[in-house]
């Protein structure tokens, strides 16, 4: 994929398109026709998800206005109480927290962490968002999540900028009252699944997500590494592979996996017959290091960085597990590894209004496609895929803390 097309097609994704939204389908239809246009079948497979239309939002602090954002799918409703910051929230902490509005140093909490808090007796809870030596002051949007509240009961959440924060504590805020009024209904977010067939029934996926949060454009995390599908796509699609090429751009990622969790879900009894995926999440930045995080055996990793010293590309390997789709896959018993050129929030940041096409290297973009195209064509073109689908004890525990099966140690 030469540069001016690379160029062209982050253009053409340059906007916000969130989970659920208009604009999430707008970039799936975009990125479908891209696939068909280099002869390869794609389809829509679209899942449910929850959503929530803030109508008002309205935050006081002593009296006096102050800007914010209501979480979506935390319930409607005022709630008004006594303002409690909370750098921490280890026990000790939260037995002050009964019957307050407490300020927490995080955008969000797991659900071990929400149900400590309900047991605390906390009436309403306030996040921060950003950095406040930032020139703007944006907030984000973001969501209660349904598995974050289990069986709790839902309180009213909002969103400050890190300054307003600040402010809060700084002033001592005393009293605060919110209220919010939102819709919240069954949205539709899609999944674009793209084949190239091979000689076996097996397939290796491919996975990369294409939606952004509320204020990214998304460039970086994660057109580029929609791109790179589209790239791997492009040089494999007219090879003879022995396993077949799933490619899956997955929506609502953001909001937890979703569109993930939902292409694993609908295709479970395919699970066994997929050999591997590979997931692609931020590539291609001007600076930064290539690594590969491979939640399956050791050995993977040690191939990969071979095969990094044999092609003369650096890649730094860890095994574990990486906040993206291809938890989702290791989840259901499949080998999984994730791409990524990890530049930084410094150099590269992502999840706000600075994930833009300046922050990403076409030249850089099409040496990544490249090496990630030659581990794939390798792996497909395989007699037998030979990766094991054993996973080390360290996997297995860290799958079961990332999915909040277990609380993590010390937390």
């Amino acid at each position: 994929m030469n540069q001016r097309k690379l160029k062209q097609i982050f253009r053409d994704t340059d906007y916000v398109h969130t989970s659920g939204s208009a604009e999430e389908l707008r970039a799936a239809e975009y990125l479908k026709a891209r696939c068909e246009e280099m002869g390869v079948s794609t389809r829509l497979e679209e899942f449910s998800v929850p959503m929530g239309e803030i109508e008002e939002a309205v935050l006081l602090a002593d009296g006096k206005e102050i800007p914010c954002r209501g979480l979506s799918c935390c319930g409607s409703g005022t709630v008004e109480a006594e303002l409690l910051y909370l750098p921490s929230v280890d026990k000790v902490s939260l037995t002050g927290a009964r019957d307050k509005i407490v300020l927490l140093d995080t955008q969000g909490v797991d659900p071990f962490v929400y149900k400590d808090m309900m047991q605390a007796g906390v009436k309403g809870i306030l996040f921060r968002y950003g950095n406040r030596n930032f020139p703007n002051h944006d907030i984000d949007q973001r969501d209660l999540r349904s598995h974050v509240v289990g069986d709790e009961r839902k309180v009213l959440c909002a969103m400050v900028n890190a300054q307003t924060a600040m402010d809060l504590v700084k002033n001592r805020s005393r009293n605060i009252k919110l209220s919010i009024r939102q819709k919240e209904y069954e949205g539709t977010s899609h999944n674009v699944v793209a084949e190239i067939p091979g000689v076996r029934e097996e397939c290796i996926t491919l996975s990369a997500h294409y939606d952004t949060t509320s204020l990214s454009h998304g460039s970086y995390d994660n057109m580029s590494g929609c791109v790179g599908l589209l790239g791997v796509m492009e040089q494999l699609k007219n090879k003879r592979l022995n396993y077949g090429l799933r490619f899956v751009f997955c929506g609502s990622e953001e909001r937890g996996l979703l569109g993930s969790k939902a292409y694993v879900r609908d295709h479970e009894a395919e699970m066994e017959k997929t050999a591997l995926n590979i997931n692609l999440d931020m590539i291609g930045s001007v600076m930064g290091k290539f690594i590969a995080c491979v939640t399956a055996e050791e050995k993977l990793a040690g191939y990969i960085s071979y095969l990094g010293a044999e092609l003369g590309f650096p890649v730094q390997t860890r095994i574990g597990v990486y906040s993206s789709d291809s938890t989702s896959f290791a989840d259901k018993g499949v080998p999984a590894l994730s791409f990524a050129r990890s530049a930084g929030p410094d150099m590269a940041p992502i999840h706000c209004r600075y994930d833009l096409p300046e922050v990403l290297s076409m030249e850089q973009i099409q040496k990544d496609i490249d090496f990630i195209a030659c581990f794939t064509g390798h792996m497909a073109a395989a007699a037998i895929c030979p990766v094991s689908r054993e996973f080390p004890e360290k996997v297995k525990k860290e799958l079961d803390e990332y999915l909040f099966r277990k609380r993590r140690e010390n937390s």
